[in-house]
């Protein structure tokens, strides 16, 4: 992967999950990780507000960039959204 998200990273209007686009292979990919895989794996505490939220997301960057990695080697182009099963057992 080119290890790219681009700056539009954000917080869903719902708080359920952090949305950013990855390139891959000159390709952009919608992708999405949920607030719970963010709570079970990247120590975000339950009903953190959305700087925090950034946070655990920008400080788990290099286990989801692999997780998207993974992803996208099974099938790339398709929209991608995490979840704490992504994580588990890694």
């Amino acid at each position: 992967m080119d290890d790219t998200f681009t700056a539009e990273t954000c917080v869903s209007s719902d708080g359920k999950v952090v949305a950013f686009v990855a390139s891959f292979r000159n390709q952009s990919v919608h992708c999405s990780i949920t607030c719970d895989a963010l709570e079970r794996h990247f120590w975000l505490p339950a009903g953190a507000n959305e700087a925090r939220t950034l946070k655990a997301f920008a400080d788990g960057h290099q286990r989801i960039t692999a997780a998207v990695e993974r992803r996208l080697l099974k099938k790339t182009g398709a929209p991608i959204v995490l979840s704490a099963a992504d994580f588990a057992d890694r």
